[in-house]
């Protein structure tokens, strides 16, 4: 962008910019001095440990010049500023507040990936750096309409620990889905159609027989009973109800979706789309 105003007979000043905050910084600090707790940070001091990161900033300054220099990037790499300087900081909050003044910022909620340990959020980037696979309980679990309490939802979720902040449930419009009756517990139970054969083969349910189809789109609306009762006042506010989303997948689960606008991002964004939180 930068280089296409220059290009067009434009006065562009292009400085480079020495991104210095975050937890990549404090990340090989701790690594370096095999720092493993907040106690050994306090320990070390605020002052100490700050002195520590700015002096390891610049250690691939000359590796980014060329790179960038390959790039084609035209920038001044001379007159550079970085994000630790307090004249930085300072116009920043001077930029912020020329937009707040001219009422361009208003308050929200995210869902944001969170570090106990650190007891910050982290940037989806700071969150990737340091991802890992592991191996979580999976649940089905069922949610029985309050019309029809011998007929359930059925739901699947590998985060079985969020169920207590469930407030909606999830279909996909477009999906065909069935009513099966098991006939051991004499109880009908809600599924996509295409993901039938896995739900029976999981939950062992014998000589099934399907009762009822319908789209997804018929069930949006639909009330059912909430499986704790910490936010039974919220049903004023339309929650424990199915609500539409087009996240939902054919390739796991059952077709409906579990979910805890406190946790996952989709379920904070569906139910905020449905004026449910």
């Amino acid at each position: 962008m930068t280089r296409y105003a220059t290009q067009t007979g434009h006065y562009c000043k292009r400085r480079f910019g020495w991104d210095c905050h975050g937890l990549p910084i404090e990340y090989q600090i701790d690594k370096q001095y095999k720092i493993s707790s907040s106690k050994e940070r306090e320990d070390i001091g605020v002052k100490e440990y700050n002195r520590r990161c700015r002096e390891i900033v610049m250690t691939y300054s000359k590796e980014w010049e060329k790179i960038v220099e390959r790039f084609g990037r035209w920038i001044d790499f001379k007159d550079d500023y970085k994000t630790m300087d307090c004249n930085f900081m300072e116009s920043v909050w001077w930029a912020f507040k020329q937009i707040h003044d001219k009422g361009y910022v208003y308050r929200g909620s995210r869902i944001m990936p969170f570090s106990a340990a650190c007891n910050t959020v982290l940037s989806n980037f700071e969150a990737g750096s340091n991802y890992q696979d592991a191996k979580d309980p999976s649940i089905y679990i069922t949610f029985p309409l309050l019309d029809d309490p011998t007929t359930s939802l059925m739901a699947w979720t590998t985060t079985p620990w969020t169920l207590p902040s469930n407030l909606a449930a999830a279909v996909n419009p477009e999906f065909e889905y069935v009513k099966i009756l098991d006939p051991e517990s004499n109880k009908n139970y809600i599924v996509a159609e295409c993901r039938l054969k896995d739900v029976l083969k999981q939950t062992k349910i014998k000589n099934h027989k399907v009762v009822e189809k319908m789209k997804g789109k018929d069930l949006v609306g639909l009330k059912y009973e909430p499986l704790y009762t910490y936010f039974e006042h919220m049903r004023e506010s339309n929650c424990f109800s199915v609500v539409a989303g087009q996240f939902v997948t054919k390739d796991s689960g059952t077709g409906v979706v579990h979910c805890a606008p406190g946790f996952g991002e989709e379920d904070y964004n569906v139910c905020i789309s449905n004026g449910l939180v």
